[in-house]
């Protein structure tokens, strides 16, 4: 069984709108039997801090388009799906191809939509990062 984790979930360019305007969340997510993954993570928070209008933030098992998401301060788009176990990488070892997992030209290797990115699995004390990239007019 998974011990319960402590993860800061952050919210910010009007998602935090969605969450009664509350930003920065430092939650425990409790033990389970398979390790805590993002896709488990946004079930949590529809579940337990989303206040309102879910649409404008999930959609299907995912982030809605327009949210940008951010593990340990790197763009869950850049995580390769070899290294969902692990933390993501820092940035700047990423594009300079350093322990690049992916692809053998240094690209991550694809996968369908978000699905490398759901499947990251937290560690204690990571920080995830929901910024939405949407704005009215």
């Amino acid at each position: 069984m998974a011990a319960p984790l402590s993860v800061e979930v952050e919210f910010g360019g009007g998602a935090e709108l969605l969450f009664d305007g509350i930003k920065k969340h430092q939650v425990t997510l409790p033990g389970q039997e398979e390790p805590w993954d993002i896709r488990n993570l946004l079930v949590w928070i529809k579940k337990n801090l989303l206040k309102e209008r879910p649409e404008l933030f999930i959609q299907g098992d995912s982030v809605r388009p327009g949210i940008l998401v951010l593990i340990n301060d790197a763009d869950w788009e850049l995580l390769s799906v070899s290294s969902r176990a692990s933390s993501p990488q820092p940035l700047l070892s990423q594009l300079l191809g350093w322990n690049w997992e992916g692809s053998p030209e240094g690209l991550p290797l694809s996968s369908a939509p978000h699905q490398g990115e759901l499947d990251y699995q937290l560690q204690d004390q990571d920080s995830v990062l929901f910024i939405s990239t949407l704005h009215g007019g």
